[in-house]
């Protein structure tokens, strides 16, 4: 039996210990280890992980802000995706290296809250940009004359738009379905933040109208989104096969590469979590594989796009150059 959700499901206890059970007001991480020996050197490898995903994000918000030549749709796309990889690394990180730094892993319930809200607005809007950023390469390979008419100012910003107005909205209802739920049984949440299979195991309520509702919401945005990505890049492979030259083929292919690349790391992952045999599950393994969803992606995705695409790295040379042209001659 596959599952969405790898929680047991709990029934709701009988009325008389819910009458008497304490409501819990704030949780505590286990964090990635409770080993002793492993929290510094854990602590400087989340630090580092943490400072190439702010540089490498905010950099390619600013050189894609600052450069004309990359003022194109994809690029649009791109700089809501690194703002977006940045506020995701944001969410989850500092409370990870602040339960390394001090000891202290209890973290409040309406902090909590915040939390999970932002981890899953920012996650859903990262799968629709990456849904609109395949409808872009679909417009700029296989109608190549009318991208100009199809991917419009109006059309992108719209679509960009409407990315996180559906992601804000989207967390908001899952947040207020399960936070509307009781947690008494305890407040050790086995994970190094506020996840929501985790948090849906301590509830004493009962949790399937919850269930129901985080099952059909995000069999919807993960079915949109890569019903959005698979048919964009079906006509993409169709159109780049009829292409008689080798040259003309590998040129319409690397302007999907990276965007390609991004995609099978970010699905890739949501898979491995949630659509595993619920027998196969265990605690260790998701959160490791939580670690590569929340830290290591929002820190892959810009050097993705940076190492293997030639417009971004012509566009930091000559940043790189007008920067040193402005050392030379400050005045």
């Amino acid at each position: 039996m596959v599952t969405l959700f790898p929680f047991r499901r709990m029934t709701s206890l009988s009325n008389d210990i819910m009458e008497n059970r304490s409501e819990v007001n704030s949780f505590i991480l286990l964090g990635l280890t409770e080993a002793p020996g492993f929290q510094g050197p854990l602590f400087i490898m989340v630090t580092l992980i943490y400072l190439i995903t702010l540089v490498g994000n905010l950099g390619m918000v600013a050189l894609i802000s600052h450069d004309s030549c990359l003022h194109t749709p994809m690029y649009f796309f791109l700089r809501n995706l690194s703002l977006v990889d940045f506020g995701l690394s944001s969410t989850v990180i500092p409370k990870v290296m602040t339960g390394f730094l001090t000891g202290n892993k209890v973290i409040s319930y309406n902090g909590c809250a915040t939390q999970l809200f932002f981890f899953v607005a920012f996650v859903a809007i990262e799968g629709f940009l990456l849904a609109f950023m395949a409808y872009d390469r679909h417009a700029a390979v296989c109608q190549p004359l009318h991208y100009a008419t199809i991917m419009t100012p109006k059309m992108y910003v719209n679509l960009a738009c409407g990315s996180h107005i559906w992601g804000f909205l989207y967390s908001s209802i899952i947040i207020g379905s399960i936070f509307s739920l009781s947690f008494c049984r305890s407040n050790i949440v086995h994970h190094f933040f506020c996840d929501i299979p985790p948090l849906l195991v301590l509830s004493c309520s009962e949790i399937h109208i919850t269930e129901s509702i985080i099952f059909i919401l995000g069999s919807l945005n993960a079915s949109f989104t890569f019903l959005v990505i698979f048919v964009s890049y079906l006509f993409i492979f169709i159109t780049v096969l009829k292409i008689r030259s080798a040259d003309g083929r590998q040129k319409a292919f690397s302007t999907c590469a990276s965007h390609l690349t991004a995609v099978f790391i970010f699905y890739g992952t949501i898979i491995f979590i949630y659509f595993r045999p619920s027998s196969s599950h265990s605690m260790d393994s998701d959160k490791m594989a939580s670690v590569f969803y929340t830290m290591v992606i929002p820190m892959l995705n810009p050097l993705i796009y940076s190492l293997r695409n030639k417009e971004v790295k012509n566009a930091f040379r000559k940043a790189m150059r007008r920067q040193r042209l402005q050392f030379d001659h400050p005045f």
